[in-house]
């Protein structure tokens, strides 16, 4: 973007259903995939003398992301109906908040990225609580509505227009989704709609020493990060085109609400925005204020764990794991991060920790479709077999193999090792012998080593492969290439 005569100026609107069992003023349930229209009841269908009642767990979960996200709590907050006529709001009114928020302020964090660009984080604007809407499908002549999602708690986070770049608003998109994971708030499954961005974009154009402002759209309802980054590329490259043509500034009109085709990967006009005048908001008159009291919110304080970012930044300082491997065991998720703790715990290297979680066990549970609390060898136990590959008792390889047995029979590494018979070479005279075996039973490869047909390294790590295959790959590798050297070294000076 920094050849372009433009920044692109990126506020992000993000929806997030909370995982709660009931809806945010209702019973009804809030389980993803069941047939349309069979999880309504009559308070989010809006039915004659119903009254909704608030969510406590969802209100609880909604603080403990605000604070989570920096956000000032509010000490008194309430409830305000959102006016507006659409098929998918049987009540023609969203229950929401307007002017006294739960929360203000906060920040979400922008990923550094590959390329060195990134970092640094973008202020919120606010963190609300409301009620989801249905759903509308159209095709064709028909439009279809599936109200089983209305009334689901839906928390709104958002923030400035303080992004600059697409890839950056896609890494904040992606933090944010791992921070409310981590806190358990919400599974932010983006294909079953559980998180959603809204981005209203601009353009300030660079032209004779002024800046000029487009006027902003807001592409709506983006539901992959892939689309986030793609739709505001193109309404960016769509904005500075029409501008050209134009010349129509962010004084010239109004803002507008565009929808994103994942298909033709380009947006499209939907309507102009509304403003909260349209929304005739007023005090929701059936539901009392709420107010967060200090020991309230002292214990949703006390109930965030270690944040992703802060275990990021422990994994380096204590464990002296590179940022990638830090990022790798912190994006598995908590669980997968606790896993590494509690090995490292036990007594595990906390470098080869990592290694044999991202090498061995994310591959078991990826194969096996579990979860990293049913992968079957304990922390300790693999702590315990690492420790034990550290310390010369066993190679990488036969560490391996002793694992795989490991998670089949549920065994500990001394009793897979004894009935296996599994224990390195560390005998001197048996490698010497298993040196000579091999260099006899090779003897070309001495020739292309004295005569430099190959490298070296290629003869050597020919011959290293051969000697632990003469003792059953069960040779000290490092006794093996001290011997395997001394010995070629002899035959060369011969």
């Amino acid at each position: 973007m920094s050849s372009q005569p433009y920044d692109v100026v990126i506020g992000l609107e993000i929806h997030v259903q909370l995982q709660t069992e009931s809806k945010m003023f209702s019973s009804g349930g809030t389980e993803f995939g069941l047939p349309p229209n069979t999880q309504t009841d009559p308070v989010a269908l809006g039915m004659p003398g119903t009254l909704p009642v608030m969510n406590r767990k969802a209100f609880e979960l909604a603080l403990k992301t605000a604070v989570a996200l920096g956000a000032r709590i509010t000490p008194f907050t309430k409830w305000d109906r959102k006016n507006y006529y659409y098929p998918d709001l049987p009540k023609n009114y969203q229950i929401s908040q307007y002017d006294l928020p739960f929360s203000t302020g906060g920040k979400l964090a922008i990923p550094v990225r590959k390329d060195g660009g990134g970092g640094g984080f973008c202020a919120l604007t606010r963190v609300h609580l409301e009620e989801d809407t249905g759903k509308l499908t159209h095709g064709g002549e028909f439009s279809e509505v599936d109200l089983n999602r209305a009334g689901i708690p839906l928390l709104e986070i958002v923030g400035e227009p303080e992004i600059r770049s697409a890839a950056d608003a896609r890494g904040c998109l992606e933090e944010l989704r791992l921070t409310l994971r981590y806190l358990g708030v919400s599974d932010c499954e983006m294909q079953e709609g559980s998180l959603r961005c809204d981005a209203n974009v601009n353009i300030h154009i660079h032209k004779d020493g002024k800046t000029i402002a487009t006027p902003i759209v807001e592409v709506k309802n983006l539901n992959s990060f892939r689309a986030v980054e793609k739709a505001v590329n193109y309404e960016a490259e769509r904005q500075y085109a029409k501008w050209r043509r134009d010349g129509l500034t962010i004084k010239d009109a109004p803002k507008g609400t565009w929808g994103w085709d994942d298909e033709l990967e380009r947006t499209k006009p939907q309507r102009e925005k509304e403003t909260a005048a349209d929304y005739r908001y007023f005090p929701e008159p059936d539901l009392v204020p709420v107010v967060v009291d200090d020991a309230w919110l002292e214990r949703v304080r006390a109930s965030i764990g270690e944040l992703p970012a802060a275990r990021r930044e422990r994994y380096e300082a204590e464990h002296g794991l590179s940022p990638y491997d830090a990022n790798v065991l912190v994006e598995q998720g908590e669980d997968v991060a606790a896993y590494f703790d509690a090995v490292v715990a036990a007594g595990g290297e906390p470098k080869l920790a990592s290694n044999w979680i991202q090498q061995d066990v994310l591959r078991t549970i990826k194969d096996r479709r579990i979860a990293i609390a049913d992968f079957p060898v304990a922390a300790d136990a693999l702590a315990d077999l690492i420790g034990r590959v550290r310390r010369g008792e066993l190679n990488t390889n036969q560490g391996r193999e002793v694992l795989g047995r490991m998670i089949e029979t549920g065994d500990p590494a001394e009793k897979v090792i004894e009935l296996g018979g599994y224990k390195m070479v560390s005998d001197a005279d048996a490698i010497a012998d298993a040196v000579a075996a091999a260099l006899a039973a090779n003897p070309k490869a001495i020739d292309d080593l004295k005569g430099g047909k190959k490298k070296p390294e290629a003869v050597k790590g020919f011959l290293r492969g051969q000697v632990m295959k003469q003792t059953g790959g069960k040779a000290n590798p490092a006794l093996v290439g001290e011997l395997l050297e001394a010995r070629l070294a002899e035959l060369l000076a011969e």
